[in-house]
């Protein structure tokens, strides 16, 4: 529950009430923008874990068997319930993930979005008929829930990350056990504590507090759930596959990112900056689908870094507590460790041949700020061209063809997203058909929700949204209806 001072959720949330908080030690939640702690949540661990799955596993038969209607009865609920207290989760998020306003707001959004949105997907995923040669039967499918789903979230959007997972899980009539990041739990407890008054039966949604070392494993040894998802980093997907195989799971799974953007010299080189620059400090560069390897063609490369260390420089730093800070907001990094990260890729790119043409250094204000930072001259031996910065740093480098452009853009084992900016058909078509990321974005930076997002090789497997999300929610049975034999 919330206190006045600082945010408390005690214990973790199993059949609608909070439970075994007093026999657990808590985890302290800090701000980001000012470092000052803003709440605390229980640190739970394996028997939170299994008594989650048990509810979670005798909801399931009367959530799963109950029409879309009724369904969409407490989903609607749950969505009113959220617009009601929209202020105060706003207010949570920003303060335990240091969020522009602006973003906030969008990370909400999404999840009020969400809920309906999968509500009518639902209602149009239609089985088919397959009639038999002979005309001796009747068949077709019938999509039915999965049933308990392991759901592990990150902390870079609290909200859209629970609702790119609780809104297909709800529609589709699954039940599961969420597990938010330590970094930022606040406002996803603060918004499954609404459940409860929206008409759900007990156990449909669960939640557990606490670190990935104490609640990967046993939520996903487990042999209730049959679906394991995440949004995070690769290491985390392994881990999870890896502690599933006490028995046959699905697994959708959205990871790490390393995109690469390719600017030739015939693209509108202002548009693409802006682009660009604009997707790389958003949230303050913690996003899955930053720009991450920036390639520009070299008759163009000093343009596009005069252009992008200019934008850079016009960025000042705020959170949505700061007062209506001028300019463009770059947002600080969730925590002291995360800075300093970014701090050493900073270094490690100078000692091998990087050139900072602005920022690179800690901000001298309270909280984890790191200045808007351009990197030139990025090269493969460089930490940040190996790895995800997620973080504003913005590293890029030149190419001389078209070949060797699309060879760096592929040369990642991830494959999430990538960007090019051409104005040539050709480029285009060999873009489309070449680059080996599960998002390709032609001339401009577009996610919706009607449209699927998810990654290939290490980057994952499954969709979020789209209507394509719900292939990995459902079983799809087929039923044959034998006809009479003729007499």
């Amino acid at each position: 529950m919330a206190g006045t001072q600082t945010i408390v959720f005690s214990g973790a949330y199993i059949d609608g009430t909070w439970q075994g908080g007093d026999k657990l030690k808590s985890i302290p939640v800090v701000n980001p923008a000012n470092g000052e702690t803003v709440g605390e949540v229980s640190s739970c661990g394996a028997e939170q874990a299994r008594l989650a799955l048990e509810a979670a596993d005798r909801a399931a038969p009367k959530w799963g068997n109950m029409s879309i209607d009724e369904r969409a009865k407490c989903i609607n609920a749950f969505k009113a319930k959220l617009i009601e207290k929209k202020d105060e989760i706003l207010k949570c998020d920003i303060k335990e993930t240091g969020k522009v306003t602006g973003n906030a707001e969008y990370d909400l959004n999404m999840l009020l979005d969400c809920l309906p949105y999968h509500v009518e997907e639902v209602r149009r995923n239609y089985g088919s008929v397959f009639p038999s040669p002979d005309n001796s039967a009747v068949s077709y499918t019938k999509h039915t829930p999965v049933g308990v789903v392991v759901a592990v979230l990150t902390w870079n959007f609290p909200l859209l990350n629970l609702a790119y997972k609780l809104g297909p899980i709800l529609a589709s009539g699954c039940t599961c056990v969420i597990k938010p990041s330590e970094e930022t739990p606040l406002a996803t407890c603060m918004c499954i504590n609404l459940l409860s008054e929206c008409g759900f039966p007990d156990g449909v949604v669960n939640l557990v507090n606490g670190t990935g070392l104490d609640l990967i494993e046993p939520l996903c040894h487990s042999k209730i759930p049959r679906l394991l998802t995440t949004i995070g980093s690769t290491a985390m997907g392994r881990r999870m596959i890896g502690y599933s195989a006490s028995s046959i799971k699905r697994f959708s799974l959205e990871l790490g990112g390393d995109s690469p953007v390719l600017i030739f010299a015939d693209a509108d080189i202002d548009h693409a900056v802006s682009d660009i620059v604009g997707l790389k400090y958003a949230n303050g560069g913690q996003v899955c689908v930053s720009p991450n390897r920036v390639y520009v063609e070299k008759s163009v490369y000093q343009q596009v870094l005069d252009k992008a260390t200019a934008k850079a420089r016009e960025y000042v730093l705020g959170s949505g507590d700061d007062h209506a800070p001028k300019g463009e907001v770059l947002q600080p990094a969730i925590s002291e460790a995360h800075l300093n990260r970014l701090l050493g890729l900073v270094e490690d790119a100078k000692k091998k041949g990087g050139r900072v043409l602005c920022g690179g250094k800690r901000a001298d204000r309270p909280g984890f700020f790191m200045e808007a930072t351009v990197i030139a001259d990025a090269n493969d031996e460089m930490a940040m061209q190996q790895e995800e910065i997620f973080g504003p740093i913005f590293p890029v480098r030149s190419f001389d063809t078209a070949d060797e452009a699309f060879r760096l853009a592929n040369q990642s084992e991830v494959g999430l997203s990538s960007y090019v900016y051409t104005k040539n058909v050709d480029t285009v078509l060999r873009a489309e058909n070449e680059l080996m990321t599960g998002n390709v974005l032609i001339n401009g930076v577009h996610y919706s929700i009607e449209l699927p997002h998810g990654g290939i090789k290490q980057s994952g497997t499954g969709k979020d949204i789209s209507s394509l999300s719900l292939r990995d929610y459902f079983d799809i049975r087929r039923i044959t209806i034998k006809r009479k034999a003729a007499s």
